[in-house]
């Protein structure tokens, strides 16, 4: 259904800092760079499926209050890994890896970027 996510941030170099951290637990890298925008993808796909970037209006990026980008993990070490990659690169926790009561094998961890953008990384996989 989603063909990419842009988030915003107000400084670039922290935020490339923040998600080249992050982003490689789920399988993903930075493929794009320039001074407005980075975009991360797979490897091996065509396009950049999440985009941080300074707003184009040039005005401050803000965060939504209940906006939320969950990303999909392919195992509870992988959600374990970018959740202490996270907190390493110096965001925020928002709710430690762990079940969540959503279903039997929902295994998530929440945390906040730099910039205030909430995040999730969710494996439904049975362990």
């Amino acid at each position: 259904m989603l063909l990419y996510l842009t988030l915003g941030t107000n400084d670039i170099e922290r935020a490339r800092h923040f998600y080249d951290a992050i982003m490689p637990p789920l399988g993903y890298r930075c493929q794009r760079y320039s001074e407005e925008e980075i975009g991360y993808s797979a490897d091996g796909d065509t396009r950049c499926r999440l985009w941080v970037v300074t707003p184009f209006n040039r005005r401050r990026a803000s965060n939504g209050n209940g906006t939320m980008a969950a990303l999909s993990a392919a195992s509870r070490a992988d959600v374990d890994a970018f959740y202490a990659a996270a907190i390493a690169a110096g965001g925020k926790d928002e709710g430690e890896p762990g079940l969540r009561p959503f279903h039997d094998s929902f295994y998530a961890a929440y945390i906040r970027d730099p910039d205030g953008n909430k995040l999730s990384a969710v494996c439904e996989l049975p362990e």
